[in-house]
């Protein structure tokens, strides 16, 4: 095994809705992943958290912290007055402004881990953001010391959405969207290992929401030009009408399900020496 380079491979968006747990669910059970978010303020979280108990020790189960989809767990009159949270777009410039209600976000930070535990039964091993909003300036400091203050420096990991330049330049798919990403988040890995957090070292996984790329091209740039701690995001799952009613990326959940579970899938790993891991190396 030594002769393996380790890499996680993240479905994001558990409990978004039903068949995208249910999809993520049978990925863990062939050990054709290594992780999995869950977006706890979602109905289907607490309906499919029972399912993920089974698979646990397959793979890492993580907060995919969500400010921006569904209704926060509690009264939020500054960020969702109309008890739902705003849109990225609209979630964006307040952030870039440091312009969020800075309490109310942390105490749905907090809201958001009482629900994994409790639905869970344990912490999560890890914390990113749907959309990677927890990287944004306001909700990263509110992310941070919610964490500290639960005693989970050290013992939890956090998602850096980032990678090198060199890296991203060179992966044409979903470049542009990889660059803004590490824009915003310039400065959050730096303030998270000061914190005491251990964090992944390279990034990939951007891609299309549509099929106008391939979905095995997408995959086998994502795991190309890889970096030392390296994660990989997927969004893989069934559609739904509980899915068509909430996220636009529909028939490319299938599609990334359907080649996860392939031969293809599991020639790549095999083909570029890769061994799926639960968490960065120290």
């Amino acid at each position: 095994m030594d002769s393996f380079r380790s890499v996680i491979l993240c479905a994001d968006d558990f409990g978004l809705a039903d068949g995208v747990s249910r999809g993520i669910v049978e990925l863990a059970e062939m050990g054709r992943l290594s992780a999995t978010g869950a977006m706890t303020n979602m109905p289907g979280w607490r309906r499919a958290a029972p399912d993920l108990t089974l698979v646990r020790d397959r793979i890492a189960v993580g907060l995919h912290l969500n400010l921006t989809t569904g209704s926060p767990l509690g009264p939020m009159p500054g960020l969702a007055p109309s008890g739902r949270f705003p849109a990225l777009k609209d979630l964006l410039p307040k952030a870039l402004k440091r312009r969020l209600p800075a309490v109310e976000i942390a105490e749905e930070i907090g809201r958001q881990i009482d629900a994994f535990v409790e639905a869970f039964g344990a912490a999560p091993a890890f914390v990113d953001g749907h959309q990677h909003v927890h990287v944004l300036p306001v909700i990263r400091s509110a992310l941070i010391e919610a964490l500290k203050a639960r005693g989970y420096a050290g013992r939890v990991w956090l998602r850096d959405p980032s990678d090198k330049a060199t890296a991203i330049l060179r992966r044409p798919i979903g470049r542009n969207k990889a660059l803004i990403v590490k824009s915003l988040g310039r400065g959050f890995a730096r303030s998270a290992r000061a914190a005491g957090f251990q964090m992944n070292k390279g990034f990939s996984g951007f891609a299309p929401l549509d099929l106008s790329v391939p979905v095995a091209r997408v995959f086998e740039e994502a795991f190309s030009r890889l970096g030392s701690h390296p994660l990989v995001m997927c969004h893989p799952g069934y559609v739904d009408d509980e899915l068509r009613a909430l996220d636009p990326a529909l028939e490319s959940r299938v599609e990334e399900l359907n080649y996860l579970k392939s031969d293809a899938f599991s020639g790549l790993l095999e083909q570029r020496g890769l061994m799926l891991v639960t968490a960065p190396r120290p």
